[in-house]
């Protein structure tokens, strides 16, 4: 088996029957295996891939397990040689998996890769290739400098401005949406910290395969199309809780050996972001 697939579902039936097509449709000269991990959709999500993708490998849990631990479910199944982690709220083209099992295959060092990302609109998702969120980086990006100097490579290094969205690149953090790896890679380092529920545990495991010798690449001249947050509330008091809550988690376990006095600031500003949402957000649910 050279490729294993590994969707994490929840509420998104249609647009993961489409991601389901698109990566059938690209992998057919490529021995691969799909598995999808359901976590407790309520939209007959289920039902639709036992009708319509019945060779599709499911694991249905009771309860939502969350991003991570799901992942890691689906991991311990698998046989490909090569692993992508994949959104379903994704569409994939041919190109897309090809020129990543072409690039692994051509780079002995290579970890993980990361593409491309559009959305529906047509706009370039600058989390397609980051930098490691230093404390100085996490402080342009929260005071908006990032924003004010989109290519420098001293303000915007955490979406890593300074590379060309459509060239090929080495990069820090790759996105959970979309995560090509080798799993012997995987399997040195533990695949994803499941103390994370959602969010942050993409930029957990990047770190990590950097930390076991790897270097993580963008490739800027490949894409797919990624209907951003569709399956969660970014308004909501639970995403917000989860959001920062990784951070939190992420501060906690770099930070304080590195970065002992950057530590407490970035999450005392983290605590403030979260508080200042918290409180637009119960405003808006009010008018």
């Amino acid at each position: 088996m050279i490729l294993s697939i590994i969707i994490v579902n929840y509420n998104v039936k249609n647009l993961l029957r489409e991601c389901l097509l698109s990566v059938q449709k690209s992998t057919q000269s490529i021995d691969t295996e799909i598995w999808v991990v359901d976590n407790a959709s309520n939209d007959q999500s289920v039902d639709m891939i036992k009708t319509e993708f019945p060779n599709i490998h499911l694991i249905e849990n009771s309860i939502n397990l969350g991003f991570a631990k799901a992942n890691n479910q689906a991991l311990e199944q698998v046989s490909g040689e090569y692993v992508l982690f994949l959104n379903p709220d994704t569409k994939v083209n041919k190109s897309s998996i090809d020129n990543c099992l072409l690039h692994a295959k051509s780079h002995p060092k290579c970890g993980g890769i990361g593409v491309r990302m559009i959305d529906s609109d047509g706009h370039f998702l600058k989390e397609s290739k980051r930098g490691f969120p230093t404390p100085w980086a996490s402080f342009c990006r929260f005071s908006y400098l990032s924003t004010l100097f989109p290519k420098s490579a001293v303000f915007n290094r955490y979406y890593m401005g300074h590379l060309e969205e459509d060239k090929r690149h080495k990069i820090d953090i790759l996105a959970g949406a979309f995560i090509f790896i080798k799993k012997e890679i995987l399997m040195t380092v533990g695949g994803f910290d499941d103390t994370y529920f959602m969010f942050g545990e993409d930029i957990d495991l990047s770190h990590r395969i950097q930390q076991a010798g790897y270097h993580n690449f963008y490739l800027g001249d490949t894409s797919i199309l990624h209907h951003k947050g569709k399956s969660t509330n970014r308004k909501s008091t639970e995403y917000i809780d989860r959001f920062f809550g990784a951070m939190k988690i992420f501060v906690k376990t770099y930070y304080p050996k590195t970065y002992p006095f950057y530590a407490i600031v970035i999450s005392a500003i983290i605590f403030f972001k979260k508080m200042m949402l918290k409180i637009r957000s119960f405003n808006l649910n009010r008018s």
